[in-house]
């Protein structure tokens, strides 16, 4: 976790691979106001600027047309994870939540009622 004033737009690293070959740059907000473009252009810029190819923007909001668009157009690889879709990765992956229901589906068993 970098994450703090001056970070250069960047708030955690992800060593893709054990060596740290390659390198995943992490930048995140926790916004009510969709994220527009000149966030994912700094963003970017930040890539750049730690030479890095690929970089996942995660907010608690959503992505105004504008980000999304610019975010597939520019060479660097830029994933925009919007609040919906954290919310679902979080529950794929059981971070942050906890299990509500738990419900057994129960099926007839056949071999129980065969004669020998």
């Amino acid at each position: 976790m970098v994450g703090k004033s001056g970070d250069g737009g960047i708030d955690g690293i992800i060593n893709e691979d054990r060596l740290g070959l390659d390198v995943i740059y992490i930048q995140a907000k926790r916004w009510e106001a969709d994220v527009g473009r000149p966030e994912i252009q700094k963003f970017v810029g930040a890539l750049a600027g730690n030479k890095a190819n690929k970089g996942v923007f995660i907010t608690s909001s959503g992505f105004s047309k504008g980000a999304a668009d610019y975010a597939s157009q520019v060479n660097h690889r830029a994933v925009l994870i919007d609040g919906p879709m954290l919310a679902e990765l979080m529950m794929d992956h059981d971070l942050g939540v906890s299990t509500k229901d738990v419900y057994t589906v129960k099926r007839l068993d056949t071999d129980y009622f065969e004669e020998d």
